[in-house]
């Protein structure tokens, strides 16, 4: 009887090893993807693609995808999916461009009410899936179309029948939050260090690499806010709890209503980042920007480590599954492979994170 009691208290009071710790983290499979992939093209692709220019050609995709795969992890720790991302996209940047072609406001103005109408949007499919309790799936794929649709609707109505707005280089060149959305960072560093010899050159002497493009720095810095609100405040915990088991989190006071819309409001307002920086940094916006890019950033907070059953994921796996992306989409240009191969390893990628993320919850519940 003693022998039993104590094991039982060994039980409860056991500290866990760092590998047990390690296994249980969200981000794990995303960190080993990297380290994979990494190898992978080490060997089969050009040393070109490791230089600090190949380097940013893969990051900067993999930044725009980022963004929208950590507010979709966030969205899906929460328990729910919002397949209307891309289409939000493609909106939002049309709703943009208006502002600052058609209707001449600065950015001071333009991109706030940019993210209003995206958080009003994000807002109804909260209240609708929350209201009539169907699946986020349903709801949002139905805005999927409908997003789609009005961008195609709306561009043509301001653009006179054509499905690009163009211009919107001419129309915020000067504007002083520009350089916040577009372009590149930390030039002059990047100038001293060619001068050093440390960054390659071109013939007339500037650096190959101008600087870090301005998304790179959005998605390192929303990834920094989403993983501090995750682990550090309440909202985080709440979040957790609310994917984890809605009616348990709801018994306990978390505001369950508020967390849901508040996260569905995210992924818009993610979406309408996304949109006004690369409106920004193409000069134009069409009504196909955002295409299946719902489906990739789901399946990079999936890859991250974030169950589809939600209350376990993390915006770091995220931000390593964005990589992955990145790295693949590029770096099979430096290969000899067919770029095609892309789509078999999407599916792939989220066959084996699926299984994965599916094993290690069965190790972190017990169950069998």
């Amino acid at each position: 009887m003693a022998t039993q009691a104590d094991a039982s208290v060994d039980e409860r009071i056991r500290t866990e090893t760092i590998t047990t710790r390690l296994m249980k983290r969200p981000e794990l499979g995303a960190i080993g993807g990297v380290i994979l992939v990494t190898i992978f093209f080490f060997f089969t692709a050009s040393p070109a693609m490791f230089t600090l220019a190949g380097i940013m050609n893969f990051m900067t995709p993999a930044a725009q995808l980022g963004i929208l795969g950590i507010a979709a992890a966030l969205l899906m720790i929460g328990g729910e999916f919002d397949l209307s991302i891309g289409s939000m996209v493609a909106f939002a940047g049309m709703i943009f461009g208006v502002l600052v072609v058609n209707l001449g406001l600065p950015l001071i103005l333009a991109i706030p009410l940019t993210m209003a109408f995206a958080a009003m949007v994000g807002a109804v499919n909260g209240a609708i899936v929350i209201r009539t309790g169907l699946p986020s799936f349903i709801v949002t794929l139905a805005f999927l179309f409908i997003l789609r649709g009005a961008s195609l609707v709306g561009l043509k109505m301001f653009t006179g029948g054509a499905t690009q707005l163009r211009g919107v280089r001419d129309a915020v060149a000067g504007d002083w939050l520009t350089p916040l959305f577009s372009g590149h960072a930390f030039g002059g560093l990047f100038r001293w260090m060619a001068e050093q010899g440390w960054v390659a050159t071109l013939a007339s002497g500037t650096p190959t690499v101008p600087g870090i493009p301005v998304s790179i720095l959005w998605f390192i810095a929303v990834t920094l806010v989403a993983t501090f609100v995750l682990l550090r405040t309440p909202a985080g915990n709440w979040i957790f709890a609310t994917g984890g088991d809605r009616h348990a989190a709801s018994n306990s006071g978390v505001p369950v209503r508020r967390v849901k819309i508040s996260l569905f409001m995210l992924t818009a307002c993610a979406a309408a980042l996304v949109a006004i920086i690369t409106v920004i940094d193409t000069g134009s916006t069409d009504a196909r920007r955002g295409f299946m890019k719902e489906f990739e950033a789901i399946i990079a907070a999936v890859i991250g480590g974030c169950l589809l059953t939600g209350g376990y994921g993390s915006a770091i796996g995220a931000f390593f599954g964005a990589i992955i992306f990145g790295m693949v989409t590029i770096g099979l240009t430096y290969t000899t492979f067919d770029q095609d191969w892309f789509q078999v390893f999407l599916g792939g990628m989220l066959l084996l994170a699926v299984v994965f993320n599916n094993a290690i919850r069965k190790r972190v519940t017990g169950e069998r």
